[in-house]
């Protein structure tokens, strides 16, 4: 009985570190999108806003859950501080049904779609 609940614990331990840490396959690193048909969707807190100057939504990850649907249809290209936040906040995104097209790390250089830093 003990092995079956080390075994049980030992599954959630290792779907948490995967949702948490495993990068996302098929989303690119990108600083800054000039497109128009793209909505940049800020995940940090509210007190941390500062050199994005045309972020079309700011939605702090902790708020997510609750305010989803307020984000509109379209391509999102998501900007966080740490990797961290960009794997939870674009697994949620994909689950709901959003298409995540990019995503920026403030603080961190992206070289071709690879992460420089992190």
């Amino acid at each position: 009985m003990i092995i079956y609940l080390l075994c049980v614990v030992f599954v959630l331990l290792c779907y948490e570190l995967y949702r948490r840490y495993f990068p996302i396959m098929g989303i690119t690193c990108k600083n800054r999108i000039g497109e128009k048909d793209i909505v940049i969707l800020d995940l940090r807190d509210y007190n941390e806003k500062g050199t994005l100057k045309n972020v079309a939504m700011q939605i702090p990850y902790a708020y997510l859950r609750r305010h989803y649907s307020e984000i509109p249809d379209q391509s999102l290209h998501v900007v966080a501080n740490d990797r961290m936040d960009i794997n939870l906040g674009v697994r949620f995104l994909l689950r709901k049904g959003y298409s995540v097209s990019s995503f920026e790390i403030i603080g961190c250089a992206c070289k071709g779609g690879i992460i420089d830093g992190v």
